[in-house]
């Protein structure tokens, strides 16, 4: 396992960003196998959620990082943050050392949990995406593991704005 803190790397979307790897596995972890990704195929597919990095690790490296610049810490990385079952707690560790917004990238595959939504809700920013109209092209395009449908995550993604 390698670092959970990396850059801060540019964003378009939000400056300079300090990201965060809940995951911090050596392959791409996700629930998704979408066939554009830039991190190429999904070989650890998943879509049960568990705790990947222990928060005193989390705590230990960005204490280390705590005087470094940026506009943003980004929850992101090589998979899907919300499968990090203590993604909350690492939202609020994050906010409390580094006293900077906190985001998170997500592909809203578990959107229709309510527990995700709820941790997902500490953030500052959610970047939630969504790239198929309809059954059919979400599961060419994005290939999911999860067993939601396309339906569920919409229903998840109206509750979560709500």
């Amino acid at each position: 396992m390698g670092s959970v803190v990396y850059g801060p790397v540019p964003s378009w979307r939000l400056g300079k960003s300090l990201g965060v790897d809940l995951l911090s596995t050596s392959v791409k972890t996700c629930s998704f196998n979408c066939v554009y990704c830039q991190l190429g195929t999904t070989n650890n597919r998943l879509a049960e959620r568990r705790e990947f990095v222990p928060l005193s690790q989390l705590a230990s490296e960005l204490e280390q990082v705590r005087d470094v610049d940026a506009d943003y810490v980004t929850f992101s990385g090589v998979g899907e943050p919300t499968l990090a079952s203590n993604l909350g707690q690492a939202i609020d560790l994050a906010r409390k050392i580094l006293k900077l917004p906190v985001a998170v990238l997500t592909n809203s595959s578990l959107m229709p949990e309510e527990g995700v939504r709820r941790q997902l809700a500490l953030a500052d920013v959610v970047v939630a995406k969504l790239d198929a109209p309809n059954e059919k092209l979400f599961h060419t395009v994005n290939r999911p593991v999860t067993t939601y449908g396309l339906d569920q995550i919409v229903l998840g993604l109206e509750r979560f704005r709500l």
